[in-house]
């Protein structure tokens, strides 16, 4: 796209500096420049050849690549050209150009934003304690609140504004100097005032001052930071910082969102609405048209009696359980009285309250102020962010009339009697036990080779669209007395809500239709409804199963679901309840080919082969890969919620272990008690739980630490365990629930049909792997050999006894034979130690590690007992204790001691930069073949002479070389082959020769200081006398401290390097050595000096245990943070 302007007429887009001719390509740049309306921005300064080029090969050099921008910006650039040497593709040079981009000032929001009272502070016992004080004086001495709920509401809100504090209404902003102090502050203003000086007089005094001043501030500064994150992190520690630390999770995943907040908002038409009034009015307009609006509906006919009878008063004890099941710290409603004032007025507040709710029964009237609600809408995490369809709106009621609500729920459940069929928020029911009851019935069709047609219905805005006839028409069907309709009426009667989004709050509208959500009362409301809708259409569990909403309705063919599906719609839609087409779906298990699909009012209904049942997905082939596969996705949904609290390198490993425990597993192991895994899912399991905790800890698998040590320092066992133990814990659940319960009924299902020939596929039955039934009583199985002698079969007996077929004949095969129903003793010789003898010897080696095999069977033959070196290892081995090498670690004697504990005080608070100042030097002896002791492999038969199962040996040269080196943090120095002896006159010569030229090379600071240990060569008389002629700064080092020079991990990655490439002689070892010597990255040596202060810090830690003397868990971790570099 060669072009050049010299008066061709394009004048108007181009300037005159092109390059070279005008091609076809060039003509079309020109053409598309000049029907928008835009300029060619490269043409326009006048450059070099050089740096107006673009592509340059083969000797071609023209220009190619170019800037337009709009005409009128054309002044807003001021300078444009090629970057040489840059190359953003081959042959092409990057075009920059600089432009000054005019900004608009963003208008601040005209919102004023709520201020609200500290209702959290009533947490503390003494602002609770001065608020009830004060309250009390308010009511002139009374400990009773006055009846009238007005004038108690408005005492208790002035009273907590005057106790509690009021927040400023201003969003709190995330700046980083919350940690500043009066001494911070004194200190910046000190430095402000030096630099003012200093440019009203610019003096080499006035600047020295300034520069002095400059430095003592900021490690003033830094001290002062260090500090509060110290004291922020040690409260985060501490149990009474767990709820700050969720809290800190929270608000750094927010931060982490580059959208935290969605101003702006699209309307019915797709439209985006920017303007503040306009969002405000397009959340009105969706919420008013979603809760005021009805389905089409068929009018009852029929009426229904009503049940009048005589309500007794609200008792004390409601209240009190009332008040008892509701939570503090939720959002406070319209009228801006927290539970938590409740619960911190004691029994003053239950006689209060039990007053207000009687008078609220009698009167069938509650205050107006409980009419109001605020509702927020919570985005669903799908879908377009913009869109109001894709949000849930959540009320925000008076905490005081959802205790009321609670009082009026425990009545309603006393009386009304929901189906077998409803488990949502029905007691002793949970989401497991459907997910459970529907698995176990897929796995006996699956199994029996029959097919079983499931549809999943979802209904449209189920509680939203509930009709306030139909609710109370089945409220008076179910027999609820009609004083508690008309208070529900009552409840429901001019209720109001406006909307609070991002923008402000919307205008306040009413509320006819459906139920309240986020209020106590209406998920039984809503259970109520479906129960006398499906009365007529419901089938018996597991046929017809419902959680709230969620209907599963299953059969034996296709034409019946079918059938029974359109029943439900008949049901369902004449009252008002409309079935989503989109989200309604079909589903079979065991299919045959052609077996089709299902029709609702002709429409095809979606055909799936997986479906996620309550948050849990099952499969159509009674698997289970998906779902293992959704709780990893939803394990790291977790954790990336809390990454800002578990990546965070200052929060310690069991802090980050417990909010993995609470907040990543258990998304994990949702509904995973009901399926049976195979090895290879809960290795995937585990190997997604193993990556979150090495990227909270920090640790990589170049860094070579094996899994336990992982699961040990977070404090996590393994994921497939708590699998296995939360199998068993629901398994033995189902089996102490009554024979009537679902999961009962669905494991003793027996149904007719043949599993197909092969292995049996994986189960969730406890004959495969979940556990061992209850064993049966001595009276049931000598009952079972009665009834056989009778004459009857083993299913008539197993269906009289309630025992399984299998376990009839079981015993009835064991009378036969043995002729008892006892338990007979285990096969094979008994132990040759008894339990207390295990006891014994367990806790002589507990107390003494060092205690010998020949010492424990010598004691054991004392008491009696004989038994062999095996049997006492296999005995300590179940014991979890197994036979090993001891560690070698530093004699540390009393002196070395304090002299390690002093050398750490005196550089604990040494900045890097000292460190990196520092030249580091030691020897170390390096095998040719490793090391030349015992070493075990894996081998064939017949195969010790192969190659790599052999140890190679060498005659002569001693099979290793002694080596002298150095570093500091910016690389390595000299590295010495030391060829003879080693002692203080060839020590003298090597660093003679070796320790200035490394540190010139190495361009060590002035003042630089070199260190190396108290080893008898090393402190000699000459070599003293010698670096004090130099003049050379020398580390004073504790002795026996080899765990603190860094250089030995140097040394561990230098051998472990070199054993890698296999040297055969002493010479190849030599030249192998220089070379990964020199490939020493600087990165490297920097990462391992930086720790030495690390190291300093921890062993100050450990004054408990030997005084600095580090553990083997602590010196693996350093090991760990070492090898990052």
């Amino acid at each position: 796209m060669d072009m050049l302007v010299r008066g061709t007429g394009d004048e108007e887009v181009m300037g005159k500096f092109g390059v070279k001719e005008r091609n076809l390509e060039g003509q079309m740049v020109v053409d598309f420049a000049k029907r928008m309306d835009m300029g060619v921005v490269n043409t326009y300064f006048q450059k070099r050849e050089e740096h107006r080029v673009t592509y340059k090969s083969g000797g071609r050099r023209t220009q190619v690549d170019y800037i337009l921008c709009r005409r009128g910006n054309l002044k807003e650039i001021s300078d444009c050209k090629v970057v040489v040497g840059e190359s953003v593709a081959r042959q092409h040079r990057m075009v920059v150009c600089r432009m000054t981009l005019m900004v608009c000032k963003t208008k601040r929001s005209k919102i004023e934003r709520e201020k609200k009272t500290k209702w959290w502070k009533l947490k503390k016992e003494e602002c609770c304690e001065e608020f009830r004080k004060k309250l009390r004086q308010a009511l002139g001495g009374q400990v009773v609140l006055p009846d009238d709920w007005e004038t108690t509401a408005e005492v208790i809100r002035e009273t907590g504004r005057k106790v509690l504090g009021v927040s400023s209404g201003r969003r709190k902003e995330d700046k980083e100097t919350w940690w500043w102090n009066e001494e911070v502050q004194d200190s910046i203003q000190r430095k402000r005032l030096a630099k003012k000086k200093w440019d009203m007089d610019r003096t080499e005094e006035n600047r020295q001052e300034y520069k002095e001043i400059q430095r003592r501030v900021k490690r003033e500064v830094s001290k002062a930071k260090q500090k509060a994150y110290d004291e922020l992190y040690t409260r985060l520690d501490a149990r009474e910082g767990e709820k700050d630390l969720y809290r800190l999770a929270r608000q750094r995943d927010r931060d982490g969102k580059d959208v935290q907040q969605v101003r702006v908002i699209k309307d019915r038409d797709g439209r985006v609405l920017t303007s503040e009034e306009s969002v405000q009015r397009r959340w009105k307009e969706y919420f008013e048209e979603l809760m005021n609006e009805e389905n089409e509906r068929e009018k009852r006919v029929e009426g229904v009696n009503s049940v009048e009878q005589k309500v007794d008063k609200i008792r004390k004890d409601e209240v009190r359980k009332a008040l008892k099941r509701m939570k503090s710290g939720k959002a406070v409603g319209p009228d801006d009285i927290p539970v938590e004032v409740w619960k911190c007025l004691g029994e003053a507040a239950v006689e209060f309250l039990t007053s207000l709710f009687t008078r609220v029964l009698e009167s069938e009237r509650m205050p107006e102020e409980w009419r109001r609600s605020v509702l927020v809408p919570i985005f669903k995490n799908k879908g377009d962010v913009q869109s109001c369809s894709n949000y849930r709106g959540i009320k925000l009621m008076s905490h005081t009339m959802k205790l009321w609500e609670r009082v009026v729920e425990a009545r309603l459940r006393k009386v009304v009697e929901i189906c077998e069929q409803q488990y949502g928020f029905m007691p002793r029911k949970s989401t497991t036990d459907a997910i459970f009851a529907l698995r176990i019935l897929m796995e006996k069709y699956r199994d029996g080779q029959r097919e079983l047609h499931c549809v999943f219905v979802d209904l449209e805005k189920a509680y939203d669209r509930v009709p306030r006839e139909e609710l109370w028409y089945c409220m008076r069907k179910s027999g609820v007395a009609e004083k508690y309709v008309r208070v529900l009426q009552d409840m429901y009667e001019k209720s109001r809500t406006v909307v609070k989004c991002a923008v402000g709050q919307t205008e306040e509208f009413k509320v006819e239709v459906g139920l309240h959500q986020g209020s106590a009362l209406s998920p039984f409301l809503f259970a109520i409804v479906m129960d006398q809708l499906s009365e007529e259409v419901r089938q018996e569990s597991p046929c017809t199963m419902m959680f709230a909403d969620d209907i599963v309705i299953c059969s034996e063919s296709r034409e019946q679901v079918e059938e029974n599906l359109e029943r439900w719609r008949f049901a369902l839609e004449r009252r008002g309840m409309k079935v989503s087409r989109s989200k309604t779906e079909y589903m079979c298990v065991n299919e045959r080919e052609g077996s089709g699909t299902v029709r609702l009012q002709g429409e095809e209904v979606k055909k799936v082969q997986e479906f996620k049942y309550l948050g849990s997905t099952v499969q159509s082939n009674g698997e289970c890969g998906k779902e293992v596969k959704k709780r990893v996705q939803a394990g790291w949904n977790g954790w990336r919620k809390v990454s800002g609290v578990l990546c965070d390198r200052k929060i310690s490993a069991r802090i980050k272990g417990k909010v993995y425990r609470t907040v990543v597993r258990p998304a994990m192991l949702y509904g995973l008690e009901t399926v049976s895994l195979r090895k290879r899912q809960e290795a995937e399991l585990e190997v997604a739980k193993l990556k979150m905790l090495r990227f909270s800890l920090g640790v990589t698998r170049l860094d070579r630490i094996r899994n336990e040590y992982i699961r040990g320092t977070a404090h996590v066992g393994r994921l497939g365990d708590k699998v296995r133990e939360a199998r068993l814990r629901w398994f033995g659940h189902v089996q102490r629930r009554e024979s009537e319960y679902i999961g009962r009924r669905m494991l003793d299902m027996e149904l007719p049909g043949r599993r197909q020939r092969g292995r049996p596929k994986r189960s969730q039955t406890p004959n495969s792997t979940m556990a061992k039934t209850k064993e049966l009583s001595k009276d049931t199985r000598n009952k079972i050999v009665d009834l056989h002698q009778a004459g009857k079969t083993e299913s008539a007996i197993g269906k009289q006894l309630g025992v399984k077929k299998s376990t009839v004949g079981a015993i009835i095969r064991k009378w036969k034979t043995y002729k008892t129903t006892d338990n007979l003793p285990p096969s094979g010789a008994p132990r040759k130690i008894s339990p207390r003898g295990v006891k014994m010897i367990t806790r002589t080696v507990s107390k003494n590690p060092r205690t010998t095999w020949g010492d424990v069977v010598n004691d054991l033959q004392r008491a009696g007992t004989k038994v062999t070196k095996a049997t006492i290892s296999n005995t300590l081995c179940r014991q979890g204790l197994k036979s090993c090498s001891a560690r070698r670690v530093p004699l540390l004697k009393p002196v070395h001691v304090w002299a390690r504990l002093k050398f750490a005080r005196e550089h604990l608070d040494d900045p890097e930069e000292d460190w990196e100042n520092v030249l580091w030097s030691d020897e170390t002896k390096i095998e040719l073949f490793g090391k030349n002791s015992t070493c075990r492999v894996w081998r064939r038969k017949n195969a010790e002479l192969h190659p790599k199962n052999t140890i190679p040996t060498v005659k002569h040269g001693g099979g290793n070389i002694m080596l002298w080196g150095c570093f500091s943090a910016k690389g390595p120095g000299r590295l010495i082959r030391v060829k003879e002896r080693m002692n203080g006159a060839m020590y003298h010569e090597i660093l003679s020769k070796n320790l200035l030229p490394s540190a010139r090379a190495l361009k060590m600071k002035r003042g630089w200081v070199f260190q190396h240990d108290n080893d008898p060569k090393h402190t000699t008389r000459a070599t003293k006398e010698w670096l004090r002629k130099k003049h050379f700064k020398v580390l004073e080092w504790p002795s026996q401290s080899p765990d603190l020079n860094p250089i030995e991990n140097l040394w561990r990655e230098l051998k472990i390097r070199v054993a890698q490439r296999q040297p055969q002689n002493i010479t190849a070892l030599e030249e192998i050595c220089m070379e990964e010597w020199e490939q020493t990255t600087s990165n490297r040596s920097t990462g391992t000096v930086q720790l030495t202060a690390l190291v300093i810090h921890i062993g100050l830690l450990h004054q408990r245990y030997q005084l600095f003397q580090l553990s083997n868990v602590l010196l693996t971790w350093i090991q760990i943070q070492m090898a990052k570099y």
